[in-house]
């Protein structure tokens, strides 16, 4: 399989016959659309790869990968590298803007939600974390807006890729990942690292214990999640899959919303014309009717 030379090339490019062998894959066991104008950025993402295991050839990559008998921790790379992880903090700011002035208040009259039990929100897909984190720091800016003391929230992130879990878990970011945020939300939430030469910041304890992460993958028939969830923000992916999985995905990711909670998703995503149980109560934002 490899070679001692650590500059060895791939002999042969991605060929159609392989990349279709993967896009079938893809769409399979995870929902993802892979179109033929993706080659050329798949091509790009496996050559990195293969120059890492020192193998020259796509095809015996591929064939590896999708050995159901030799794939194992090579598969849960390959769906890394192939899926886009591309996420900020406070992306899409008109959302937590929503949270705070409708939903949040919402959920605290009708259900005592963040008082009597915790506030309990959704990120999936999570990615690198950027979300859960910014959900977390929403929360707290709004029980002391409201100076409610005993306010609690609890933050459940999810996605398919390991990889981006772990750099959720570890809860460490470049310093241009929190370049835009406000100087003061930085010091109240936020530790910078000593090292002059390569600084970072880690989200502080108090975001931390506010949030978990969990894998999960959307194609899965049910999803391991144990809480009625009060908001879930499914936000910019649900434009990789075909409209009956679309449907699908959000079918099942609303049986763990509460009548009353709300979802979210991204600006460019609609949930309109599909057959779920939710209403629209502003652009991209939905909300579970209450059970009559």
């Amino acid at each position: 399989m490899g070679q001692d030379n650590p500059f060895v090339e791939p002999r042969y490019g991605l060929s159609d016959k392989d990349f279709n062998r993967l896009a079938k894959f893809i769409q399979s066991e995870c929902g993802i659309q892979m179109p033929s104008s993706k080659k050329s950025l798949v091509t790009a993402r496996l050559q990195k790869r293969l120059r890492l295991l020192k193998m020259d050839s796509f095809t015996d990559y591929v064939d590896w990968v999708l050995d159901p008998s030799a794939a194992g921790q090579e598969l849960i790379n390959f769906i890394d590298i192939i899926t886009t992880n591309k996420t900020d903090f406070f992306r899409e700011p008109g959302h937590f803007e929503y949270m705070t002035k409708e939903a949040l208040p919402d959920l605290l009259v009708r259900h005592q939600a963040g008082q009597r039990r915790p506030v309990q929100i959704w990120s999936a897909p999570c990615s690198t974390g950027e979300e859960p984190y910014t959900m977390a720091i929403v929360l707290l800016e709004f029980a002391e807006s409201r100076r409610l003391a005993s306010y609690k929230g609890q933050i459940l992130g999810t996605d398919l890729s390991t990889r981006a879990l772990k750099h959720g878990q570890n809860a460490v970011y470049d310093m241009d990942r929190v370049a835009t945020l406000p100087v003061a939300i930085k010091k109240k939430y936020m530790l910078r690292s000593r090292d002059q030469a390569n600084p970072k910041v880690r989200m502080g304890p108090e975001l931390r214990q506010m949030v978990r992460f969990q894998h999960l993958n959307f194609m899965d028939s049910s999803y391991n999640v144990s809480q009625s969830m009060d908001i879930i923000f499914c936000r910019n992916c649900l434009i990789y899959f075909d409209r009956p999985t679309t449907e699908a995905i959000v079918n099942k990711l609303c049986r763990h919303l509460s009548p009353g909670g709300y979802f979210f998703v991204g600006h460019s995503e609609t949930l309109n014309n599909l057959k779920v149980p939710l209403v629209q109560v502003a652009p991209t934002i939905y909300q579970r009717p209450e059970k009559g």
